[in-house]
């Protein structure tokens, strides 16, 4: 078992049942003409996590966690995204429409891809999921339990939408989950902000927020390579 330091307290976990759940860090949403541009967004605050991701994600593959990457899309018919969520983009920067990097948020297409510095590697869970959160209408849920997951370590973007969702989810499913906090990001920082207080809030009413730097300095410390 190992503890690292958190908030609201010591965050303790078996790195044999932990996973690591990377949202959604997608062209679309990172790189500069992509969906999250189109929108009126300045991609640039999430790309900036790019390297302390990419670090996270050494870290779990050095320590043989389960590493889940996510992503969201969509069929080409677009049969599995609910008009309603399609309404929701800007006029011709809807779900499904052609952009700088292929239709998007459509499975296949260029900007639906994770970016180059986070590819997945081939053992690695890819899940992609039509809706906010990584469990609703994916096999996620069948995947870790099926490998005695107990515990999620969370990164990605958006804090406050797909990432929070999905932590609740986890969280209604009785997973013990964990928020990296310079691992995370959103277009507007004051909800990146709000939305690790509330994780955190009454004693850890959705999980626990940590640095980066909690983790390495755990795990530095069991190996000797500090």
């Amino acid at each position: 078992m190992l503890t690292i330091d958190a908030q609201p307290g010591p965050f303790t976990f078996e790195p044999s049942k932990t996973a690591l759940v990377v949202i959604d860090m997608q062209r679309d949403f990172i790189e500069p003409g992509g969906f999250g541009e189109s929108l009126g967004n300045d991609v640039s605050l999430l790309a900036a996590i790019v390297p302390t991701v990419a670090s996270l994600l050494a870290l779990a593959r050095r320590e043989g966690w389960l590493v889940v990457h996510t992503r969201e899309s969509h069929a080409a018919d677009l049969s599995d995204c609910p008009p309603a969520k399609r309404a929701r983009g800007a006029p011709n920067a809807r779900i499904g429409d052609p952009g700088r990097m292929g239709r998007i948020l459509i499975r296949g297409e260029p900007g639906n891809a994770i970016v180059d510095e986070l590819a997945p590697l081939g053992s690695e869970l890819v899940i992609d999921k039509p809706g906010k959160g990584a469990f609703y209408a994916t096999p996620l849920g069948g995947e870790l339990a099926a490998r005695g997951i107990t515990h999620l370590v969370f990164a990605g973007v958006t804090t406050e939408v797909c990432v929070q969702t999905s932590m609740r989810e986890a969280n209604d499913r009785g997973y013990e989950c964990l928020l990296v906090e310079d691992a995370t990001a959103s277009y507007i920082p004051a909800f990146r902000q709000a939305t690790l207080e509330m994780v955190r809030s009454q004693g850890g009413i959705v999980g626990w927020t940590a640095p980066f730097a909690s983790l390495a300095q755990s795990h530095g410390e069991k190996r000797g390579w500090n």
